[in-house]
């Protein structure tokens, strides 16, 4: 037996291409990050491209995903698909661009071609975020098999928009550094470039807004995958209902963390050095969030069966995998 996650569908093929690209551009930013010994705000000039690339792979890839889960095919979300591939090529166009040519891509005002690309680039987001919001009204309008499938969606599709919300604090002008010709910055009372954690450069001596940025994004797997595996293994013990009460409490679980840690790095605390307001809101958000799940499973029941019959756990679901 197939399962649905895996079907053969009706996949975007401007995606698939954008998401190969991704690929290629990724492992081509990684040699880069070993034989180029160049330094751009502190990190190693290519880990920019290969940190977008990759992130690129993993939404292109999954936004390709959901489309196929559609029942009947909307012309509305392909189209709004390609558009976000446009303004993909369009965003890491510049970003490899601006490593060629030795300068930083993001908030560069620092000459007038800089400036120009730089605000090409934010239209280009505002055009992505449009693009992104048409699918997933499209999605809304369409039926997923499984409650707890369809909930993940939506609200993986609206947290990874409000991801890219609390990313507009990034190009304020209250939070440009004193420094000529810098439009933004991703961190918080902090210059960008300082120390950070390893791979992610997350500033570990003030905030860094792109935390909350990240975190958001990545609802758009994180929930799905979430959903399959509730499926997978508490499928025989609890039924649909329940699964998607669950996803419901992760998905505004989720939401709320991203304020927080966005909220966290406005105040210029590093993620790791938290203060006693940060660790109360936390906690509060860990009781919660854990109040609310005993309570769904309290009240959860188990699938039931007729006689002589055998339950398929989430057979409705396409999110569902077989035991």
């Amino acid at each position: 037996m197939t399962t649905n996650l895996l079907r053969q569908a009706r996949w975007h093929r401007p995606l698939l291409a954008f998401v190969s690209a991704m690929a290629v551009l990724a492992l081509v930013s990684a040699i880069g990050i070993v034989v180029d010994q160049r330094i751009m705000t502190g990190v190693p000039i290519w880990l920019k491209p290969f940190k977008f690339s990759v992130s690129f792979v993993l939404y292109g890839l999954t936004l390709a995903w959901m489309l196929t889960l559609l029942r009947r095919r909307s012309r509305i979300a392909e189209w709004a698909a390609t558009v976000v591939v446009a303004m993909g090529v369009v965003e890491m166009t510049i970003i490899v661009g601006q490593v060629l040519r030795g300068t930083a891509s993001h908030y560069n005002e620092t000459s007038a071609l800089n400036s120009t690309l730089w605000q090409l680039m934010g239209a280009a987001i505002m055009v992505l975020f449009a693009a992104h919001l048409v699918i997933g009204i499209a999605v809304v309008r369409q039926p997923i098999a499984g409650r707890a499938a369809r909930y993940a969606v939506l609200l993986g599709i609206a947290l990874a928009l409000l991801g890219m919300l609390v990313a507009i604090p990034m190009t304020q002008s209250g939070q440009a550094p004193a420094v000529e010709g810098i439009a933004g910055a991703h961190s918080v009372g902090v210059p960008d470039g300082g120390p950070g954690l390893p791979l992610v450069g997350w500033s570990t001596t003030g905030g860094d807004l792109r935390i909350g940025h990240f975190v958001g994004l990545h609802a758009l797997q994180v929930l799905p995958i979430l959903a399959l595996l509730l499926s997978r293994f508490a499928g025989r013990r609890l039924d649909e209902h329940t699964r998607a009460r669950l996803v419901l409490v992760a998905g505004a679980a989720y939401g709320a963390l991203t304020i927080l840690l966005t909220w966290q790095a406005l105040r210029g605390q590093p993620l790791l050095r938290p203060d006693a307001l940060t660790l109360a809101a936390t906690a509060a958000l860990v009781a919660t969030t854990t109040t609310a799940i005993l309570t769904v499973l309290l009240r959860g029941r188990r699938p039931t069966t007729t006689p002589g019959t055998a339950t398929v756990p989430g057979a409705t679901s396409q999110l569902e995998v077989p035991a």
